[in-house]
């Protein structure tokens, strides 16, 4: 009577992983120590005593590392290639708010030009300034336009030491900008007083610099 003696079949430990918990990714089915004893299991049923572990446990870990290599290096590749197409993406919107800038301002210069450009320098500075990039244009161009507007007071006849003063004598019937002067003046000192911490967009700088242009255009001084 042949007497058939089973191998004991070494199972690893399996430890649920206390960081991922009950997540989807603390599931046992992606945990290789529970894979591989449900494989060692099944192939010990399959095979019965000519089951031998200690061949088949080298074997399924030189599977399981091709495996992590193909996903490690599949998982560098994709990363690299986001990294590609979001430099590429940064570099062509650049680009695009570049030429709108551009476009813009010349579209604006040939506004300018067909309604009788200003021959004004101090004029066609603030505006230099205003279509600059830097932020920091934006405040000069208010600060010009309102030292403009200053010597327009002086040259109309309006006395006072400054020009918060000059406009408290004018009055809506020699002025009829003295609303939207006195509104771009006081925006006018908080830059000066406030400085950076004063915000201030392009948008906003725009909108200054247009109430300044009607108050110049209202008595030709541009």
């Amino acid at each position: 009577m042949i007497q058939l003696t089973y191998m004991a079949v070494p199972l690893v430990d399996v430890t649920p992983n206390p960081i991922l918990g009950d997540s989807a990714l603390g599931s046992k089915w992606l945990n290789p120590d529970y894979l591989f004893n449900q494989a060692v299991t099944f192939f010990s049923k399959l095979f019965g005593s000519s089951f031998d572990s200690a061949k088949i446990l080298p074997v399924y870990h030189t599977i399981l590392f091709i495996f992590a290599l193909f996903f490690i290096t599949l998982i560098c590749y994709c990363t690299v290639r986001l990294l590609e197409i979001r430099s590429k993406e940064n570099k062509h919107l650049k680009h695009e708010i570049e030429e709108y800038a551009h476009k813009e301002a010349e579209r604006l210069k040939k506004l300018q030009g067909e309604e009788g450009g200003s021959k004004n320098a101090r004029w066609i500075k603030t505006l230099s300034y205003l279509f600059s990039q830097h932020a920091s244009d934006w405040r000069l161009a208010v600060i010009e336009a309102d030292a403009m507007l200053e010597s327009l007071l002086d040259q109309i006849g309006l006395k006072g030491e400054n020009l918060g003063e000059k406009l408290k004598t004018a009055t809506a019937q020699n002025f009829r900008g003295l609303n939207s002067a006195w509104e771009v003046h006081t925006i006018r000192n908080r830059i000066a007083h406030e400085g950076a911490a004063f915000p201030l967009s392009q948008h906003e700088a725009k909108r200054v610099i247009a109430l300044y242009e009607q108050i110049f255009r209202e008595f030709g001084y541009i």
